[in-house]
């Protein structure tokens, strides 16, 4: 007979340490009886645990992010795309936000004091985007400098855990301020409860929009550094733009707020349409600058900017929506069908939005790349729980889930390149006589074709080894 699952999760664990998980906002318990339930007063509640699907599906996102950093520069199609259209690795942020919004879900079902929520809520995200500050600021300089630290006045403040807190804020503000107190007991009145959410989420999509296409962009300049190595001359370069409602790299509404708030050199510094054909003369992939490049090229752009960043904010919306689904609809093919249904209508919207000319492009984080990432998300949910949670095949998912729980910390060792520069910092004789060079010199010298690769490559086969021995010895 079908399991039956009932969510019973509490707050937001004041107790829990913030590196436990940055996604992982509850213990996202779950009751899981395999029997019918009975009418007896006296009958024992059903065991708890965690909804394990969650952190297989958080752990999976995990495992494509160091997948797509490994391999992308062998495969660019797999790598992020240039700047218009959409690879594997432009679902990895989508993927890691709409978890957030589930996780959300769970984590406030029930709210004791609004008050004390939103304390929590907002410390939370203080300590998740001061963490991604230190991780992504620049503070680390990465294997080929070892040495740590950062002008202040030219700090990298956006960035992916930034950008994950501020979905975080958003969405769990609505959850703990604009859901109705109903009881939900019928279709009716689960859209009373949440429809509040939504007309908030309808207005962050209106008031993107407004902007993206209706804020005009001048004429701007910015400074080319000393330090490039595309033989440009330093000093100062003006980008003609003078228009309205341009997607394009250089004249977007995006860098332009970005630069008003933010300014130059607070962003990032090495932005992806480098790889675009008018920048790079190995398009898809980063290369030489081809000889009738646009100054622009050179010019900063933060993929996780402040009015992308709200876009980016309805895809935790959107995994909050499923979340209700899980909390108040208790069988599994409800769950199941209502998932599908939704996922696949998000996804018709995305493909929709694109036919009349919005394109997809992650770094804007444009409405038909929002609509066909969160269906995506949607979609995977789905498979996995349908795979851990209903059928129970769990052992094939074990690593996945134990990536799941501990998100940050493969995050922060993987991702930003924590764990090669500790390892680096041994060396015999001279600094540049350290594991990590030696093992790129071999590398580039196996594939010259492959530039930065091998510190990837590096940290995934180290990585590995620990799992495949953390596994084996449990």
């Amino acid at each position: 007979m079908s399991s039956m699952i009932a969510v019973t999760t509490t707050e937001l664990d004041e107790r829990q340490p913030l590196l436990h998980n940055p996604l992982s906002l509850s213990n996202e318990e779950v009751e899981i009886s395999n029997t019918p339930s009975t009418s007896s007063s006296n009958a024992s509640p059903p065991p708890t645990q965690r909804l394990l699907s969650l952190d297989v599906f958080r752990g999976l996102t995990v495992a494509l992010m160091i997948l797509v950093d490994d391999a992308g520069g062998a495969f660019p199609c797999i790598n992020h795309s240039p700047w218009f259209g959409v690879t594997l690795a432009d679902f990895v942020m989508p993927f890691f936000l709409f978890v957030v919004g589930v996780s959300i879900s769970l984590a406030l079902k029930k709210v004791s004091s609004k008050p004390l929520a939103t304390k929590k809520v907002i410390l939370r995200t203080i300590k998740l985007f001061l963490l991604g500050l230190v991780l992504q600021g620049g503070y680390f300089h990465g294997r080929h400098d070892l040495t740590y630290g950062i002008d202040v006045g030219k700090i990298r403040l956006m960035g992916v855990l930034q950008r994950i807190s501020i979905g975080y804020l958003f969405a769990a503000m609505s959850e703990i301020w604009l859901v109705d107190s109903i009881t939900v007991d019928s279709p009716m009145t689960f859209v009373k409860k949440y429809y509040i959410q939504w007309m908030i989420a309808f207005l962050f999509c209106t008031f993107y929009i407004c902007l993206l296409y209706g804020l005009y962009v001048p004429d701007w300049e910015f400074e080319v550094p000393s330090t490039n190595l595309f033989g440009y001359e330093f000093g100062t370069k003006i980008v003609n733009c003078g228009v309205k409602g341009s997607l394009e790299p250089p004249c977007n509404a995006v860098g332009l707020i970005d630069r008003f708030f933010l300014g130059e050199h607070h962003l990032y510094q090495h932005p992806v349409y480098r790889r675009t054909k008018q920048c790079s003369v190995n398009s898809p992939d980063y290369g030489p600058l081809p000889p009738s490049s646009p100054g622009w090229c050179l010019a900063p752009f933060d993929p996780e900017g402040i009015l992308s960043s709200l876009m980016a904010a309805i895809t935790c919306f959107l995994g909050l929506q499923f979340g209700h689904i899980l909390v108040h609809f208790k069988g599994h093919m409800q769950r199941l069908c209502l998932w599908s249904v939704y996922s696949f209508i998000i996804l018709f919207t995305g493909y929709v939005f694109e036919l009349l000319g919005i394109p997809f492009c992650k770094p804007l984080y444009t409405l038909s790349y929002m609509c066909i990432t969160a269906g995506a998300s949607g979609l995977a949910l789905t498979i996995i729980f349908y795979i851990v949670d209903v059928k129970h095949f769990r052992k094939p998912t074990m690593i996945l889930q134990w990536m799941g729980m501990n998100a940050l910390i493969i995050y922060a060792l993987a991702a930003c390149d924590l764990f090669p520069a500790a390892i680096q910092g041994f060396y015999l004789g001279s600094p540049e006589n350290n594991m990590v060079n030696k093992h790129a010199e071999a590398h580039s010298r196996m594939h010259p074709q492959i530039e930065d690769g091998s510190t990837h490559m590096f940290k995934t086969v180290i990585i590995t080894q620990f799992l495949n021995h953390y596994f084996s010895s449990i």
